[in-house]
């Protein structure tokens, strides 16, 4: 969905909203894409408006849908629409329905308008209505109280999941609401909090921002200062093709996500799904999944649905509704609405006691046995560095005076790799001042100190993003182990 916001880049926006699908989608405009409730995609319950659902400061609509013979206890999930989109297109379009009728929840559907914004987006981009107890975020959590009150729902169990300006917004509430929402999905969306103005949301949008994960995980903390309890289960939704919203915003989701978490960035368990669909999983040292990435290869702007009445379809297509995979199905199951507690990660626990002992030029890993493994594998700063058949490893040939990061996992008779253990470091004796490098993206790509990715530049083992891959950005790149740089401007 268009969210750039000013007047001249609207136009060109609304023009796209109106003209820019995938191949074979019929195109709706947003007077002909909304229908009303009678006539939307058959379910069993009930689509309505509810008004008086708190002050509303953000002056938003409030739609729900509840299944029939919905019991009290039930979660809520909260569906925030794109722009020049409605809570009725969200309704029919998005396939959230038929899951909340096989499941059992109740669905929200905020709605603004374009009294608010000329393309009916939310505001993510603004800290005036996007923060906690202001503006719209305020209204979607009186509309969530709203929601408890008048179907008894699990406070416990309510997710926020949206759709391009949508999925700004739910970054958002997760991050200024982590009270409120035990999950969220945020599909073509946007990192929490990575504009605060009208000014920077097209920079988020188009480009890199430059920022280590840390920094995206402070965005998120800072939104309520002081919160302790746990951090919401995040799914983060992105096509490869999306000229909308870039692909790196899906990066600086999982770096700022996986932060907050504090989990690695290395993924613990990868698959495919339909669709082009790749599923990465970043799992606690439990093997519970907290983030999850999935990337739709060739998918441009918009809500992934696959139309059908198979188990893993639902949805129906339109203007930025694609059929390529049903992002609802995979998006329940990871948050545990399909009576599970979301999907695990496949094979053995992880090891406990990790132990690194560090000497000249080694490091001497030991852990616990795992029931039922056949050997383990032993990561350095994220990568495999060999493989045991016992419980201990010897890693050599380490750079004086270094610290590296290791993690263990054990993998089965299969050959299926388990969770990975907590990570340890160790500090390797000696060695002099670590040696720094200043060039360009360009240059430090050809040097192998960094690697490119759909012309974005990653330094090479820790994997912070550099920006644009050309001899125009420069960086400084300080060698901290074997194959391992971080970003360095203005420490050497």
């Amino acid at each position: 969905m268009p969210l750039r916001p000013t007047a001249a880049v609207l136009l060109t926006a609304a023009a796209l909203a109106l003209g820019a699908t995938a191949p074979g989608t019929a195109v709706a405009s947003p007077a002909t894409a909304s229908v009303a409730p009678s006539t939307a995609a058959a379910t069993s319950g009930s689509f309505q408006q509810v008004t008086g659902f708190g002050t509303n400061p953000g002056n938003l609509a409030m739609y729900t849908y509840t299944p029939a013979g919905l019991p009290s206890g039930a979660p809520l999930v909260v569906a925030l629409h794109g722009c020049v989109q409605s809570a009725t297109d969200y309704y029919r379009n998005s396939g959230w329905t038929k899951f909340a009728d096989q499941y059992g929840f109740a669905v929200v559907f905020p709605q603004t308008s374009s009294a608010n914004n000329s393309l009916s987006c939310f505001s993510w981009f603004d800290a005036s209505k996007a923060a906690r107890g202001v503006g719209e975020a305020r209204s979607v959590v009186e509309m969530v109280t709203k929601a408890e009150s008048l179907y008894g729902s699990d406070a416990h169990r309510v997710f926020v999941t949206g759709l391009s300006a949508g999925g700004g917004m739910a970054a958002d509430l997760l991050a200024d609401y982590p009270d409120v929402f035990a999950g969220g999905a945020i599909d073509s969306g946007l990192p929490a909090h990575c504009a605060t103005t009208q000014a920077a949301a097209s920079g988020c949008q188009n480009s890199d921002q430059g920022l280590a994960p840390a920094q995206w995980g402070d965005k998120v903390r800072a939104a309520y200062p002081g919160y302790t309890g746990p951090w919401p289960r995040v799914a983060i939704w992105q096509g490869t093709a999306d000229t909308v919203v870039r692909p790196v915003n899906a990066t600086e989701l999982r770096d700022q996500w996986t932060n907050v978490q504090g989990v690695g960035r290395q993924p613990t368990s990868t698959r495919s799904l339909p669709g082009g669909t790749t599923q990465e999983l970043y799992a606690d040292a439990s093997g519970k999944p907290a983030v999850a990435l999935f990337t739709i290869s060739g998918m441009g702007h918009g809500l992934a649905v696959h139309p059908g009445s198979g188990a893993d379809q639902c949805g129906a297509t339109g203007a930025y509704f694609l059929d390529t995979v049903c992002s609802g199905y995979y998006t329940a199951q990871f948050w545990g609405l399909d009576g599970g507690s979301g999907p695990t990660n496949p094979g053995l626990p992880a090891p406990s006691g990790l132990t690194a002992t560090a000497s000249a030029g080694s490091v001497a890993l030991g852990w616990q046995a795992v029931s039922g493994a056949a050997s383990y594998q032993v990561f350095r700063n994220g990568s495999q560095v060999g493989s045991a058949t016992g419980t201990a490893f010897t890693d050599t040939g380490l750079t004086a005076g270094t610290t590296y990061g290791y993690a263990v996992a054990a993998v089965d008779g299969s050959g299926t790799v388990g969770t990975r253990s907590a990570a340890v470091t160790a500090t390797t004796p000696g060695g002099g001042t670590p040696q720094c490098f200043t060039a360009s993206n360009y240059d430090q790509v050809l040097a192998g100190r960094a690697t490119q990715s759909g012309g974005l530049t990653y330094a090479l083992g820790s994997g912070q993003s550099m920006g644009l891959w050309n001899t125009f950005v420069i960086h400084t790149l300080k060698q901290t182990g074997p194959g391992y740089y971080v970003l360095a401007d203005g420490q050497c």
